[in-house]
């Protein structure tokens, strides 16, 4: 898109519930309505995008329990009005330094679980937040947290999406004393829509972090209620293992499509996936092709099944292995695997190419008045994470380290203090080096595939965030162990024509599925137009 205004889909327009957000000053885009809110107050009390970021965060983990909070991690896409500058902020945690491979072995585990200690990493995620502060903030966590401690203390009402998430994983939060103490109304069921609930365990954690800064979390009585459950549960989590976190800011991962640079963090979070599958789809004329047809969706498909097979064979923590991401990003390794993929036919198998030797989330999104824009991601994981809550923190820790492998021949193979494959990723673009758009969409492996379909729709289609956000997707079920499995939302008659196409059209296995986004852009004049994703309870918000 080139001129001052952004156009609509010119041919077959999605309904949309909601028009698009427009504003030439400050606006925030998250999942639940009240921590948009807590971040537009923010704004609007003098503090800018990297402030209000936090405290939309922070508010999600309140409001938002099962998919985000301070027991988990976070990553982040800064964009500097001034410099033009993108940089990527890296606060995953790392595995415990006296967790190895053997202690699965000697448990008769072949894979790292999903519930428990074994799979908690170091959360990272207060220290993420400090680090954003020092480095681009105006407040202090005092400040920004206030939001948090003022509805974990008060109460807030449940909303609809996420009290269906909530009663979800009540199983989860009822095989664990602590969680279902803290997460379920009399310790026994989900709070239901509309129902009030506090979180004092929450709210006491928040303003020690408050009063003490991030050394409350990774030293003081939080870590030592972090680890006395980890000793409890038998996790191998240590004091050390927390004091010696740090997060760590990094050049973002780049490409070109359609004229606009698409930054990632590197890995080792997944976004090198999206930008491999823009790299394919680059050569292909996706505009002349009807949005949601078989014909589009067929070459969005295989590109992400080709991205997903590198991703998951080559992506992991760049401390501890080479991750040839400069060699999978180049045009001649692009080429050879844009030959790959048949217009005309799903290919049967699709494997890694070979290089040179040598699922809950959160996701928001804001733009200051200066321009200014933070691209925030902040997760457990799973739903309830690990399904351990710490003592009676009110801190539900994630399960991040499940996404390791044990295979010691793996360049993902967990081993002590190396972060894990990531699946969560923030998003941004500019163009002719200036911010276009801060974006992302949640929901575990969907994330990249989101991506990729939100940048179609609005690059290739000519479709405003809102409508971007509220067309039909499609989510590949199991794209790291190379499954075909893919669903719709696009009806009956193209799941019948993908799968003549050679595609296994399947039901969608989880509730939720799809993922949710939030979009924020801003075009030449400078006007900043934002959506939320229907499929969640959030909004766009804006002075």
């Amino acid at each position: 898109m080139s001129g001052s205004e952004l156009p609509s889909i010119t041919g077959e327009r999605y309904p949309s519930r909601r028009s698009v957000v427009m504003t030439a000053r400050g606006v925030v885009a998250a999942s639940q309505p009240l921590a948009a809110q807590a971040g537009l107050r923010i704004l609007m009390a003098g503090g800018n995008a990297a402030d209000a970021a936090i405290a939309t965060a922070a508010v999600l983990n309140v409001v938002e329990p099962m998919s985000t909070g301070i027991g988990g991690d976070a990553f982040a896409l800064v964009y500097d009005a001034a410099t033009g500058r993108v940089r990527a902020l890296n606060g995953s945690g790392r595995a415990p330094m006296g967790l190895t491979p053997a202690a699965f072995a000697e448990r008769g585990l072949e894979s790292v679980p999903a519930l428990g200690m074994l799979p908690v990493t170091v959360p990272g995620t207060i220290d993420a937040w400090a680090s954003l502060l020092a480095e681009h903030g105006t407040m202090t966590l005092a400040q920004v947290l206030a939001p948090a401690i003022e509805y974990a203390e008060r109460g807030f009402p449940v909303s609809e999406i996420i009290g269906r998430g909530w009663a979800a994983s009540t199983n989860k939060l009822l095989a664990h004393p602590d969680a279902a103490r803290t997460y379920l109304v009399g310790g026994k069921r989900a709070p239901r829509a509309g129902e009030l609930f506090k979180n004092p365990g929450l709210a006491r954690s928040f303003r020690q972090i408050a009063e003490g800064g991030r050394d409350a979390f990774y030293q003081g009585p939080i870590a030592e209620a972090i680890i006395a459950t980890s000793d409890r549960d038998g996790g191998f989590l240590s004091m050390a293992d927390l004091a010696a976190h740090h997060s760590t800011w990094e050049t973002p991962i780049q490409t070109t499509y359609r004229g606009h640079t698409v930054y990632e963090c590197p890995p080792n979070g997944h976004g090198l996936t999206a930008l491999l599958g823009l790299n394919l789809l680059e050569g292909f004329d996706l505009a002349s092709l009807k949005p949601g047809s078989p014909e589009a969706l067929h070459l969005q498909i295989e590109a992400m099944r080709l991205a997903f097979a590198d991703a998951a064979t080559y992506i992991a923590d760049p401390a501890h292995t080479r991750v040839p991401t400069d060699y999978l990003l180049s045009e001649t390794y692009t080429a050879g695997r844009r030959n790959l993929l048949d217009p005309t036919r799903a290919a049967a198998a699709i494997h890694a190419g070979s290089v040179p030797g040598g699922h809950d989330t959160v996701y928001l999104s804001v733009v200051d008045e200066a321009g200014n824009a933070v691209s925030f991601i902040n997760s457990l994981y799973m739903g309830f994470g690990s399904g351990v809550v710490a003592g009676d923190t009110g801190i539900a820790l994630q399960n991040r380290g499940a996404c390791f492998v044990l295979d010691q021949q793996h360049p993902n193979c967990l081993a002590p203090g190396k972060r894990p494959y990531h699946t969560i990723i923030p998003c941004m673009a500019t163009r002719e080096g200036k911010l276009w758009a801060s974006f992302g969409v949640m929901g575990g492996f969907m994330q990249p595939q989101g991506h990729v379909q939100m940048l179609v729709n609005m690059l290739d289609h000519g479709m405003n965030p809102q409508e971007a956000l509220d067309a039909p997707r499609f989510e590949l079920v199991d794209p790291y162990n190379n499954q075909n499995d893919v669903c719709v939302e696009h009806g009956a008659d193209v799941e019948a024509a993908l799968a003549d196409y050679g595609h296994t059209v399947v039901a969608s296995p989880r509730v939720g599925g799809y993922g949710g986004g939030q979009i924020i852009v801003v075009d030449e004049q400078g006007t900043r137009h934002a959506g939320s994703d229907p499929r969640k309870d959030g909004a766009a918000v804006a002075y």
